[in-house]
Parts: structure tokens; sequence; C-alpha cells
């Protein structure tokens, strides 16, 4: 686990000149890998390359250092993340008379490369963001993973060529600030998240999940290529055959994450997923594991008696963590600040906390990551099928005339998300248009971010570019597809990954193999969601590890009070934030508008909490770089 840094320049640069602009990009992301650092410069009257890493020490401790160069210098890489199934890609490579001179997965890949090209991609299995220097073909690869695990962000500007794990190290070396992209902020009022390939700077790109930039040395020009097609075939297998080998690849799945030199833990929140991933490593270890939750001093939102239950039940070491509004607090402005653009995902402030409590006791913890995308768990799964039945039953008119009311009668004053949250979430997002879906992933300003944003800064559609993948989602496959696109990409993993990479512990998620996506992939859509029962197949292929009924007990998320917080310790700040005359220099919101949704917030009229959190983020961010004065 570590973080990449580099650039390519259309002249000849100095090795020195090289060196100190890696430098400063690679100290901006120490925190992704303490334990090491490594540089490479190549240079011609036509181009330079320049490439470097942070290392975080988890496999081949002693000769894993980076970069690795191949017998004759002529590839050489940089790499972030682990490859899980490196061990037999080695033992194949090896048969073939290839040697290796050290133990790492980041010699695998040179190789597998050197031998088969771009091509070898598609048999890695793991988490990845890594850049490849081929010297005989002029040309620099720059690669990412299936589900996008491992960031990477790149630009093109009038000096070169850059590209990086984290914006803060391209950030760090442009001469100025980059303007706000119009697209990445519609986005993110919408989403609460930028997802790939869009950021928040004008000129600032994220290389999409499971594909990989071509850069010509030559001619200067760059090209992205995918690299592993989705397979939609669908399986024959009956619900119990199906069943039994889910079983296995999940086990297996378990397995190949916990290849490592360093001890591992899990996160255990009690939930379906974190669950069996407790269990599987357990039942793999020869000694007791560690497992590792996090509560809340806010009894609604505290969860900790399921993790207990599962602890006991699997006997690891468990340790439990409870949290206060003091202890987010103390740590909000890092937090937030760390992910480079505005991030509404308020469930990151207990992720980072976890990820610091549980890094001084393990360097690698197991997640639940994944599983709800993989085998259909979010509510939203079954909301796009209520939507198909009401709209056939209940004419358009008749709503439009009704929604106002039924909205009014479902609001909350409180940060409670429960039944009457869910009820007004489903009622907003009903469509007659087929737009539906992309109304229920839209988790702060739904249909009203032409309210929120001045007329010059608004996108009539900012999903444009994804619908080109699926213009109207309308099947379980189909939202699940719009998840690992989107959600998955620009919420749940870059949470993960900023937040423990801030603690330096490395974070695998054993649902997030390809072949578990396949194979779900390939299910009827009833094997996954069975009219209520969501993750079907899934529980029932571990059933009988649990007590009776423990994997249908339902679990509220990994939620945080923060409606509470900004009436209570954030309230000062976010009132700052509302000041109109500072929201009129900004240039970018309605002040009428938004000083009513936060004021009715504060007050208690009403809830607010998404909306209002959403905005207090992103000012965050804004001020931090901006600081526009009265």
């Amino acid at each position: 686990m570590c973080g990449i840094n580099g650039y390519i320049k259309p002249e000849f640069t100095a090795s020195e000149d090289a060196l100190s602009t890696l430098k400063k990009m690679n100290d901006a992301i120490i925190h992704r890998g303490p334990d090491d650092s490594g540089f490479y410069h190549d240079s011609s009257n036509a181009f330079s390359v320049a490439m470097a890493m942070r290392r975080l020490s988890i496999i081949d401790l002693n000769t894993g250092k980076q970069p690795i160069s191949n017998e004759d210098d002529s590839i050489t890489i940089v790499f972030n993340g682990e490859i899980y199934n490196y061990r037999k890609l080695r033992a194949d490579l090896e048969t073939k008379g290839l040697t290796f001179k050290t133990q790492s997965d980041t010699e695998v890949i040179l190789k597998l490369y050197e031998t088969e090209g771009e091509k070898s991609f598609e048999k890695l299995d793991g988490m990845y963001a890594f850049s490849i220097h081929d010297k005989n073909q002029n040309k620099l690869i720059i690669a990412r993973d299936f589900f996008g695990e491992k960031p990477l962000y790149y630009a093109q500007t009038e000096n070169g060529f850059y590209y990086a794990s984290e914006l803060k190290s391209i950030i760090k070396v442009l001469p100025n600030k980059p303007e706000i992209s119009k697209t990445g902020l519609n986005l993110f009022f919408k989403l609460t998240y930028i997802p790939a390939p869009f950021s928040i700077y004008n000129g600032i790109l994220k290389l999409e999940a499971n594909h990989y930039i071509t850069y010509d040395l030559v001619n200067h020009t760059h090209s992205i290529s995918e690299i592993h097609k989705i397979e939609t075939d669908r399986s024959n297998l009956s619900f119990n055959e199906a069943k039994f080998k889910l079983h296995d690849l999940m086990m297996t799945s378990i397995e190949s994450r916990t290849v490592s030199d360093v001890p591992i833990g899990t996160f255990l929140s009690g939930g379906v997923d974190s669950s069996i991933v407790s269990l599987g490593l357990s039942q793999l270890s020869n000694n007791k594991i560690d497992t590792f939750s996090i509560g809340f001093d806010k009894a609604s939102f505290d969860e900790t008696d399921k993790s207990k239950l599962v602890a006991k039940q699997i006997n690891s070491n468990h340790h439990e963590f409870i949290i206060s509004e003091s202890d987010i607090k103390a740590h909000i402005d890092a937090i937030l600040l760390n992910f480079d653009e505005p991030f509404a995902d308020s469930s990151a402030l207990p992720t980072y906390l976890v990820s610091k409590k549980t890094s001084n006791y393990v360097k690698v913890a197991l997640t639940g990551d994944g599983g709800d995308e993989v085998f259909g768990g979010y509510n939203k799964y079954y909301m796009g099928n209520l939507n198909n039945r009401y709209t056939k039953m209940v004419p358009e008119f008749l709503h439009n005339s009704t929604k106002p009311l039924l909205t009014s009668l479902l609001s909350t004053k409180d940060d409670n998300r429960g039944k009457r949250f869910k009820l007004k979430k489903l009622v907003q997002a009903i469509d007659y248009t087929g737009e539906n879906y992309w109304n229920i992933i839209s988790l702060g300003f739904e249909n009203d971010t032409q309210q929120l944003l001045n007329p010059e800064h608004t996108l009539a559609n900012p999903f444009a570019y994804y619908k080109g993948h699926i213009s109207k989602p309308k099947s379980l496959h189909d939202y699940r597809e719009v998840d690992r696109l989107i959600s998955l990409e620009g919420d749940m993993l870059v949470k993960v990954d900023r937040t423990s990479m801030m603690n330096s512990l490395e974070c695998r998620a054993p649902f997030l193999n390809k072949a578990l996506w396949n194979f779900s992939n390939s299910l009827p859509e009833n094997y996954l969601l069975k009219g209520w029962n969501k993750k079907h197949i899934l529980k029932e292929a571990f059933k009988h590890e649990f007590p009776d009924g423990f994997l249908d007990k339902s679990k509220k998320g990994f939620a945080v009070p923060v409606g509470d917080w900004l009436r209570s310790g954030l309230k000062t700040e976010l009132e700052h934030y509302i000041n109109s005359k500072l929201i009129d220099k900004q240039g970018l919101f309605n002040s009428k508008y938004i000083k009513q949704l936060v004021m009715n917030h504060i007050s208690g009229k009403e809830d607010n909490s998404y909306k209002v959190w959403t905005f207090y983020t992103f000012q965050k961010w804004y001020f931090s770089l901006y600081s526009p004065q009265l």
C-alpha cells in the first residue's frame, strides 16, 4: 500500500529539477507511505519522464523497494496497492523461465507486462494504481483497478502531464489554483461527492476504474482503454447450487486478502457483510483475530450490540470505541480537508476514527465494503421496483398534486433517519420519465440545485456523462452497475482510502473481487433481492454459521448525527458560512435560499441535515483554499 506520483514533460529536464518536483509531490502524501520513498527519472531531448512513490510496507518488507526495473532497465514501475493472486501469477511466469529478484507483487506486474503487454492487466486480482515506463515502446502506461479502490488523478497542462494518487500532489506543483469545474460542482451538490472522471477542478480528472492511460512519449498524446470487459452472461445454476458456489467464492476471496507480512484485523460493525468477513477470517486464522468497532454516544445511532454478538461468537479480541461530538470536532478539519475536494459522506468521520484506533494494533484491516453493491443490499434497490409499480397505479397529475403535502407530512425536525425519512426520500424520488434511480442516488440537493446555485453555475443535466452508459436504469443489475460506476468509486472507496491512509492503515475488501461481481451479475435478480429480503443468497449461504435470524436484523449503516452537531458545536462556523456579504462575494449561491435552508435547520423548524452538511463541507473546503474576504 503506497501512493504514486509522476509527470511527463515534452522537453529535457535536469535530474535535480525532476527530483525537486517529485519530492514536493511525494511529501504531500507521506501519510500514504511513511516507511519508504523512491524516485525515477529518464530524460531525452524530446521528453522527460519522472515517477515517485511512498511506501507502506505490507508484503516483502526487505526487498520490495520501488521503483523496480527489469534486467536491462528498459521497463520500470511504481505501484500502489496489493495484487492478491500475485503468487499464482509468479509461479506461472517461473514455469516459463522468468526469474525474480524480489518477493514483491510489484515485480510480478512488471514481469507480466514485459511478457504479455497491456492485456496482462486482465489477470490482476487486486486493488491498484501503477505507472510503467516502457522505453522500448516510448510510452508510459497508468492503470487503475477494477472497482477503483485505489485513486488516480491526472492533468494535462501547458507545461506537461501530471498524475498522482491524491489531488494535493498535483495542486502542489501547478503554478496557479485551477478554476472550479461546473460539472464537478453540480455533481457534488447532487451526490455529495464527485465520481470519476470528474473532479472539483477544471483540467484535473480522475482515471475511471478498470481503465488505463497510454501516453505516447514521441507525439505527446494519450488514449484511455478499458481493462476488463463486464460479463453479462446469465447462469443456469439452481439457487442451492449458486448458494454453495457463493460460499466457496467468498471464503476464497477472504483468504486471498490475508496475504501479508504484518498483522491483520477486521472492521466489525455487526452488519451482514462485516460479520461474514470477520467470521471467514477467524476460520482461516490459527490464532484469535482482532476485531474493531465504533459506536456513538447518541443511542439511536449506536449499534455496538450487534458487533459484540459476532465478536463473542467468533471469539475475537474485540476492541470497541465510543465517540462523541467532541471526538469528531477535534479532527473534523483534518478529515474533511484531506479529501482535497468537497466530500460530504458523514460516515468518513467515524471511519477515520476507527482507522486511527485500529492502526495502533494492526497494519491491515479487512472490511465489508462492497457487499451491498455486489449482492443487492441497499433499500434503494427495491425503491426502483416500488417506483415502477407506483407510476403504473397513480396518474402523474395526482402524484404531482399530492407530493408537496406528503413531503410536508413526512418531514422531521430531528436528525433521525428512520421510516419517515426513508418514505420521504421515496416520495421525492418518484419519477415518471425513467429518472427515478438518478433521483434516488442524489443524496444532497436532489431537485433543487437550480435554487441553490446561481444560474451561471447550474447544469441542466449533471448526469449526462453517466447516462451515456445507462440512460434509464430499470433493473437491479442496472442499479448495481450505476453504483459500481458512480457510488462505489466516487464515495465509498474514496472515504475508506483517504481516512485509512491518513492513519497509514491498509484496508482490504473481500467483497470487491471481480470474480464475485461477475458471479452475482450472472444470477437471476430474485437470487439477490427476493421480495423485501435484500442480499438473499448471501445470507442464505452463511446463515448456518450464525444464530437464527441474526443476518436478517436491520442495520442503520455507518451514519453519524451531523444534523445535531450543526445545531450545536458546528453552529457558529456554519452561521459564518451563510454571511450574505461572503455568499455574494463568493458568487456561487443564491444567498436568500441557502440562508433560509440553514436557519430552518438550526432553529429546529425542519431537518435539513443532508443538505446543510453538504453545504457546510463545501464551504469548509472552499474557504480553506480561496478565503474570500469581506
